[in-house]
């Protein structure tokens, strides 16, 4: 049996198109102890590769991390196959505030030696010692507490584009360099401020709350289920939405929109813009924000020394990349 894709993105696409059904966009995290991981993720790609799920799930003995795509019509089997497995029963499932039938083309169920690479030897504290769970009506009420320290967990480009009124956003590229910088900054208020921490899906302050903890920290909070949750809570419940313009989501739709606030600019022209792309240049493939003007005028490339390798043969081009390193991100 094979346990990999034969699909090409582009082949994927047509499919979905030519099945014309709805799609959900899901999310989850648990962390749990999982013996062996090769088995676990077979078991997985077999289950959902049979229920047409696409996506990036990661699996490692610390549990399981995922981002992915089901038809809307097979949700419900979806979730009955969580439940048989003991550590995932009633786990809960971020479903995307704007829906994309497009958001993930292929089905990749990956071992990895964490479910988030945040650099921690996890032997030198009990991650199972974590920080109290509050919902959006909690976590408005403590974010407008003077004795509150609101702290945004995610990467520069994520709050670039969207983050909550008056939060600190560590200028970071990783999430393991926040940690450090964090905890630097508040160390004379260790005991007499509440660490209010929030990131996309929760998964991140997950490992952050009870790493603090052990760190001396005496007031940790999370945001239960991150912005997503938020965001659909604050819109069921009619509370007040104290986020600011798009969160970032690691699937093609690269942003779901949840105020109209537009919070950040076209690294090219400057422009009010919050919409990320990569470079075209494929030796560059950098991640930035490009208005729709500017990507008409640079050919969707981040400078015009990548547009004019843009503009080569593709055979040039490829005798370009070799050895080059690929960057991620611009500022």
């Amino acid at each position: 049996m094979q346990l990999y894709n034969t699909l090409s993105a582009k082949e994927r696409v047509a499919l979905i198109e030519e099945a014309g059904q709805e799609r959900l966009t899901i999310s989850f995290y648990k962390y749990a102890h999982i013996g062996n991981t090769s088995i676990f993720r077979n078991h997985l790609f077999i289950q959902w590769n049979d229920l047409d799920v696409l996506g990036r799930i990661y699996v490692a003995h610390e549990g399981v991390n995922a981002q992915l795509s089901v038809p809307a019509e097979n949700f419900e089997a979806f979730k009955l196959h969580l439940s048989s497995i003991s550590f995932l029963e009633n786990v809960r499932l971020n479903i995307a505030i704007e829906q994309d039938n497009k958001s993930f083309l292929k089905l990749k169920v990956k071992v990895r030696k964490k479910i988030v690479a945040d650099g921690l030897n996890d032997e030198t504290f009990d991650v199972t010692n974590k920080g109290i769970h509050v919902g959006a009506e909690q976590f408005n009420a403590l974010i407008e507490d003077p004795a509150t320290v609101l702290v945004d967990m995610r990467n520069h480009y994520e709050s670039e584009i969207g983050h909550f009124k008056n939060a600190i956003t560590p200028d970071v590229d990783t999430f393991r360099d926040s940690l450090d910088i964090i905890e630097k900054d508040l160390e004379d208020h260790k005991e007499d401020k509440k660490l209010v921490m929030y990131c996309t899906g929760g998964i991140r302050c997950e490992k952050a709350s009870a790493y603090y903890k052990h760190k001396g920290f005496k007031q940790v909070y999370q945001l239960e289920g991150g912005i997503i949750e938020y965001a659909r809570q604050v819109e069921n419940k009619k509370l007040e939405n104290k986020f600011l313009g798009k969160n970032f989501v690691f699937d093609h739709r690269r942003g779901e929109r949840i105020t109209d606030d537009i919070i950040a600019n076209c690294h090219q022209c400057g422009k009010l813009y919050d919409t990320h792309e990569n470079c075209a240049n494929e030796a560059c493939h950098l991640l930035f924000i490009q208005c729709q003007e500017c990507a008409k005028q640079m050919d969707n490339c981040c400078s015009t020394e990548c547009q004019e390798i843009h503009n080569l043969p593709f055979e040039e081009q490829k005798k370009l990349r070799r050895g080059k390193e690929v960057l991620k991100y611009k500022k």
